[in-house]
C-alpha cells in the first residue's frame, strides 16, 4: 500500500470525535445543568426576598415588653425585621389592613408594596407613655388654647378647629366629634386639597392602653367616615394582644 494510500486509510478509520473529547463535552453539559439550575433557584429565592422587602408573612407570635406592659403580636404586623425577636422593646411598630385589621399577606401584598394603595393601611407605634394624658384628654389644657375661631360643622358629625399659625403644627386641623360616656374623640389631619392626594399618614391621633401604653397611630383622610369604628378596632386589637390584659379608662 502506498504512502498516500495508507494515510488515507488511517483517516477513515480515525473517529471523529476522541473518547476524551467527549467526555470533557459531557462534564461541560452536567456542570452547565449544575449551573443553570442554581441560578433558577437562587433566583427564585432572591426574586421572592426582593418580592418582601422586608415584609413577612409569618404569623408566629412575637412576645415584646414595653415598659410595664408585655404584648404577644403576630410577626407580620411588625414593620420592622429589628422588632421581629421576643424581649425588651423601646416600642413597636405595626401595619395593619383596614377594615380586615391583619399583617402583610400574599392577599393584600399590593397594599402594602404599592404607595397608591397604602391608603388602605393604618400604621402604629405602641410605646410607653410619655404624658398623663391621650389625645382626647389634651384637647381642653392644650388645644383648645392653640385654635384659631370658632368650631365649624365637618363631615361625619365631626367639628372642624384650625389651628393658629403659630402653634407649630403647619397646615394640620384638629376634628372632634362627641362620645357616648366618653371624653370627645379628637384626630390632628392634615386633609388634601381633593380626596385623590390623600396619604396613609394624614390624620394622627393617640390612645392609652394597658397599664402604661401610648398608641399612635396614622390613617388616611378618605377613613375619617370611619373614625369611630377606627378608634374602637385598634383598641380592641392591642388590648387583645397584653398577655396580662388590663382594663382601661376609656
Amino acid at each position: 500500500m502506498s504512502h498516500i494510500a495508507q494515510r488515507s486509510h488511517d483517516l477513515q478509520e480515525t473517529p471523529l470525535l476522541s473518547t476524551g473529547f467527549i467526555a470533557r463535552l459531557t462534564v461541560f453539559i452536567a456542570f452547565f445543568a449544575v449551573l443553570t439550575l442554581v441560578i433558577s433557584l437562587g433566583g427564585r429565592w432572591f426574586g421572592a426576598r426582593v418580592s418582601l422587602a422586608g415584609n413577612t408573612e409569618s404569623v408566629a407570635p412575637i412576645t415584646l415588653t414595653i415598659g410595664r406592659d408585655t404584648l404577644r403580636l403576630p410577626e407580620n404586623t411588625l414593620r420592622f425585621p429589628s422588632q421581629r425577636r421576643d424581649g425588651v422593646s423601646e416600642r413597636a411598630d405595626l401595619y395593619l389592613t383596614w377594615p380586615e385589621m391583619q399583617g402583610y399577606s400574599a392577599e393584600h401584598r399590593n397594599r402594602f408594596d404599592d404607595v397608591a394603595r397604602s391608603s388602605g393601611l393604618i400604621f402604629l407605634q405602641i410605646a410607653q407613655s410619655t404624658m398623663s394624658r391621650d389625645m382626647s384628654g389634651r384637647f381642653e389644657p392644650i388645644y383648645s388654647h392653640l385654635v384659631e375661631g370658632g368650631g365649624v360643622a365637618f363631615a361625619s358629625g365631626m367639628t372642624l378647629y384650625r389651628l393658629r399659625a403659630d402653634a407649630g403644627y403647619a397646615d394640620e386641623v384638629l376634628l372632634t366629634a362627641p362620645r357616648a360616656g366618653a371624653p370627645d374623640y379628637v384626630v390632628r389631619c392634615t386633609l388634601p386639597p381633593t380626596p385623590q392626594m390623600a396619604t396613609s399618614g394624614d390624620c394622627q391621633r393617640d390612645i392609652k392602653v394597658g397599664r402604661d401604653l401610648t398608641v399612635l397611630y396614622r390613617f388616611s383622610s378618605q377613613h375619617l367616615p370611619d373614625w369611630d369604628h377606627i378608634d374602637a378596632a385598634i383598641r380592641h386589637f392591642v388590648e387583645a394582644r397584653l398577655v396580662s390584659p388590663f382594663a382601661t379608662a376609656r
